[in-house]
């Protein structure tokens, strides 16, 4: 088991991304809907499948799925920005920071709340996901 600091940074980035993700994707869904038949629907489309994918993203059994489908619409965003000359650079942070947490995979909340020290004598711990090894622990 990883130290329990990294633990709780690794879930609090999580839920930050998810979180400020769909909010934000709510926003751009409203904003367009808002501005009637002035403003592109797509817009309002992307923003709702971006919601839908923050929620998958912020359940730890659907984390993967979910990050898919966010690095999905926050590329086809990037793009659609660039075609009209503007860089959204954040729009890229955000989908590094989903890449990372897709990666790594949800933890387990006892993680979290553990006391005890790893002194190496515990078992492999494993996955939610797929039953595969985590990423976590590597280097035991």
């Amino acid at each position: 088991m990883p130290p329990r600091g990294l633990v709780r940074a690794f879930v609090a980035q999580w839920w930050t991304a998810g979180v400020l993700l769909l909010v934000w994707s709510v926003q751009t869904a409203q904003t367009a809907l808002a501005a009637g038949r002035g403003h592109n629907p797509q817009v309002a489309v992307l923003g709702l499948v971006e919601a839908a994918a923050a929620v998958l993203f912020l359940i730890p059994r659907t984390v993967r799925l979910g990050a898919a489908a966010l690095v999905l619409t926050l590329g086809v965003g990037l793009v659609a920005h660039a075609l009209q000359g503007e860089f959204r650079g954040d729009l890229l942070f955000y989908g590094a920071a989903v890449l990372f947490v897709a990666v790594h995979g949800p933890v387990p909340l006892s993680w979290s709340r553990s006391r005890r020290p790893n002194d190496g004598s515990e078992a492999t711990l494993l996955s939610p996901c797929n039953g595969r090894s985590s990423p976590w622990d590597a280097g035991r």
